[in-house]
């Protein structure tokens, strides 16, 4: 029984650190930010509607192999944080959709693209 319990234990702080939101939104801006150098092992895409059937729009991930050479073909790139994206470029919150935030990525030239990242994966501070 001991056993049993240490297991469900052991499984349940497990499942909460994979879990932990990786971004940040700014509660006054609305900006939304990804810090480096997080000891974190994440993979987050952001989809192109609110579900994560459809098309993976942006990925943050800790693996280089998801990053390098943009490898599940994300139109607005594959970044470990938001500080590697392009100078100018940045990603705001526009509001909750379901399980889901509805992003807006603006690149430096003003082009708007809209996509949504799980609640999950970041909080509103």
């Amino acid at each position: 029984m001991r056993k049993i319990f240490l297991f469900v234990l052991f499984l349940t702080i497990v499942t909460g650190a994979m879990a932990q939101a990786i971004g940040r939104v700014d509660k006054k801006t609305k900006e939304f930010y990804i810090a480096s150098g997080q000891k974190l092992d994440y993979s987050v895409f952001g989809y192109k509607y609110a579900n994560n059937t459809t098309q993976k729009m942006i990925c943050f991930s800790s693996h280089v192999t998801n990053v390098k050479d943009n490898y599940n073909g994300c139109p607005l790139g594959a970044y470990f944080d938001t500080g590697e994206m392009k100078a100018g470029d940045k990603i705001v919150y526009l509001g909750a959709v379901g399980g889901f935030g509805k992003m807006s990525f603006i690149s430096g030239n003003g082009r708007k693209t809209i996509f949504y990242l799980p609640k999950s994966s970041f909080t509103i501070k």
